[in-house]
């Protein structure tokens, strides 16, 4: 096979509180996080965005010590996979590229050009598909092959997504059945799946397979688990006047609480490591929330991170790749039947369906600008002298 690599790709964190604000302006200016009609309005809005949110997303990350974990993490679940893998007879060099931040996928890419590599599995850290993870980081991949005519002499293959994968059910389960055995009643604990949500028009219009990936990922895992738990699926982490994925994970604890749950285990469905949004957003305000409505057993399963199942089974999922057909970067929409990576569609004028879309948001856009102004006194309407 030649020398052989595994790209792991992954979202990426700031590893100080310095980071965040450059980190959160990465983000937002992803055109597949905030879809907008017009490319030039991408970066001042993210670096809006960016300025806005950035004293608020500090004081989080001082919650959980003052930096993501998210890189460190993922680098001991490089190294264990890279040992699964030569413990099963496939030696393979480990690259570790982040869509926002340091090491960043263009970092990995350069890694991978200095050492040679001949083959290459590309392996994203999310199980299921999304136009905004994984979707996102294969655009950023699929571009660089096209600006790079070295890269075509790697042989390379894309893992879309694999929730499907026997040893991350089982090593979910495995973590479910710890928490629950934990509970004096372990039958009656109500199973909570909170996946990291999407705005709602990336499935409706875009045809993101990522709600139906998460809805069958979380049944396969109670199927799996074998076990009476009632469980809900519900969605956290929405920014934005946008709808996302409903149920809110808020939303669905307080109505839990209403009808008498008191025993609540909540599972990071979409996540295979701790970062904010586990450590802070889950095991604080969440908690906080089931609290407040009675909820007062409330735990939570932790992420994968280097679990021997999990870590067994992404080395089976690399080694099956690598002995498969390969998968293209310009394969993927394609495997993922209707999806639209991005961009969505073109803006027009007149009464089509893309047109009332885009002057929808272009409206809501205009809104968000004039309630800006009114309140803070500053914006284009105050240097052209209308306010």
């Amino acid at each position: 096979m030649g020398r052989v690599g595994v790209l792991l790709l992954n979202l990426g964190g700031p590893d100080r509180l310095e980071d965040v604000r450059p980190f959160l302006f990465n983000l937002f200016a992803d055109p597949e996080i905030i879809r907008l009609p017009f490319p030039w309005l991408q970066k001042p809005l993210a670096w809006w965005i960016s300025t806005v949110r950035t004293k608020r997303s500090q004081e989080n990350y001082k919650q959980i010590g003052g930096s993501s974990p998210l890189r460190r993490i993922t680098e001991a679940q490089a190294q264990a996979l890279q040992a699964r893998l030569e413990e099963k007879g496939q030696p393979t060099q480990m690259y570790i590229g982040m869509r926002y931040w340091h090491p960043f996928t263009e970092e990995a890419i350069a890694r991978i050009k200095r050492d040679g590599i001949d083959r290459l599995v590309i392996l994203p850290l999310y199980p299921q598909f999304s136009i905004s993870t994984s979707g996102s980081s294969f655009r950023l991949l699929q571009q660089m092959w096209l600006e790079d005519p070295k890269l075509n002499s790697i042989e390379y293959t894309v893992i879309p997504s694999w929730y499907k994968q026997p040893g991350y059910l089982q090593a979910m389960a495995q973590l479910i059945a710890q928490e629950l055995d934990g509970f004096s009643n372990p039958d009656a604990v109500h199973v909570f799946f909170s996946a990291h949500g999407v705005p709602k028009s990336y499935v409706e219009e875009a045809g993101d397979p990522y709600q139906q990936e998460i809805e069958e990922c979380t049944a396969l895992i109670m199927q799996t688990l074998n076990r009476p738990n009632s469980y809900t699926l519900a969605y956290q982490s929405r920014v934005g006047p946008v709808e996302w994925l409903q149920p809110y994970t808020e939303d669905a604890i307080q109505e839990l609480g209403q009808q008498g749950v008191q025993d609540m285990v909540v599972v990071p469905i979409s996540f295979v490591s701790e970062h904010i949004e586990t450590l802070q957003e889950i095991d604080m305000e969440y908690r906080e929330v089931a609290e407040s409505v009675g909820i007062h057993n409330f735990r939570r399963v932790p992420a994968l991170n280097t679990h021997t199942q999990f870590i067994d089974g992404m080395a089976d999922l690399t080694i099956e790749a690598l002995n498969s057909p390969s998968v293209k970067l310009s394969q993927v929409s394609q495997m993922k039947k209707r999806v639209k990576m991005y961009p969505q569609e073109r803006w027009q004028w007149g009464m089509t369906t893309s047109a009332e879309i885009w002057n929808g948001r272009i409206a809501m856009l205009g809104f968000i600008a004039l309630i800006i102004e009114l309140i803070t006194g500053k914006g284009l309407l105050h240097a052209v002298g209308i306010l």
